[in-house]
């Protein structure tokens, strides 16, 4: 559904999945600084809330996702993922409970599929699912907030950041985005979601396997990194684009800004055995990484990482 924020004079719509609401409202970096300091909101409407009601739903969702849900307190805020068999990131929520439901918020256009499994993993349980239409996401720099869709437009007289400074200020933070970190092979322990999304002591759930087997043994097969571009070239990477060691493919960008602070940055997922201090082509752009998921990422981690010069 398009936000009435895009109604705003300067709003300029962002790329698909986001084309419903801004990319920014004609300063990107004073939006960023007003997005740092706590004075603008961010308008994420575009995401996708679904409600899960029901006395059992804490319960249920623990037993069927990745993080640790039955203790959640009321107002609480955390993430969970939906694996499949094979431990591969099938969904990524971002959820909290108001002490009557579950209200999570996900990808734009990824809510059916997840209605859809939840609805079938429900047998005899006190729990219901449905979309959650009525509620939008705004965001600050570090928390979201849900509102009534009907009271967005409140928001037009009051100071607002768009998506761009958002994503250069989640770039910055070594936060993977589902779709743009992640592919249909990827797993938890690749993008760092280990802790944020992934409980690793609590009961079983459906992927379980792989995610004690890669912590416990390590090397997950792909890394992470944070990416500081060559600030000469006038465009970013885009999204997909590949990522160049020594002549070789070893990964692909995720997502490129341009950060108030830091210049031009990137995530990028990596084959796990590019070296980390090795100096890398991002869609043709010169780019240095900084280590987010170390090579050995697990349990045991005993190799220097620094010695790791050959892919493979």
């Amino acid at each position: 559904m398009r936000s009435p924020l895009l109604d705003l004079p300067g709003a300029v719509p962002a790329d698909a999945p986001d084309s419903d609401v801004a990319a920014h409202y004609g300063d990107l970096f004073a939006e960023q600084r007003a997005l740092v300091k706590g004075e603008a909101v961010v308008d994420r409407s575009n995401r996708e809330v679904i409600r899960i009601s029901g006395a059992d739903r804490l319960k249920w969702l623990n037993d069927l996702t990745s993080q640790k849900l039955d203790t959640l307190k009321p107002g609480e805020w955390t993430q969970t993922l939906d694996l499949d068999l094979q431990g591969r990131v099938q969904h990524h929520l971002t959820l909290t409970d108001d002490g009557e439901s579950v209200l999570a918020h996900v990808e734009p256009g990824t809510a059916q599929s997840l209605i859809d499994y939840l609805d079938r993993m429900r047998f005899m349980l006190r729990v219901e699912v449905s979309r959650a239409d009525d509620l939008a996401v705004l965001s600050t720099a570090t928390e979201d907030f849900l509102v009534p869709r009907a009271e967005l437009a409140d928001h037009l007289g009051k100071p607002l950041a768009g998506l761009w400074a958002y994503e250069a200020l989640r770039i910055e933070a070594h936060r993977p985005r589902l779709g743009f970190e992640t592919d249909h092979k990827t797993i938890p322990h690749e993008v760092g979601w280990i802790g944020a999304a992934v409980h690793l002591s609590k009961g079983c759930y459906r992927g379980q396997e792989t995610v004690a087997r890669v912590h416990n043994l390590g090397h997950p097969p792909r890394r992470l990194v944070f990416l500081h571009l060559d600030g000469s070239v006038d465009t970013l990477p885009a999204h997909g684009a590949p990522v160049i060691f020594e002549s070789q493919e070893v990964g692909v960008v995720g997502s490129a800004a341009r950060h108030h602070e830091l210049g031009p940055i990137a995530l990028a997922v990596v084959k796990r055995t590019v070296p980390v201090d090795a100096p890398l082509l991002a869609g043709g752009v010169a780019a240095s990484q900084e280590v987010i998921v170390p090579p050995d990422a697990g349990r045991n981690v005993t190799i220097d990482p620094s010695l790791r010069r050959r892919i493979r």
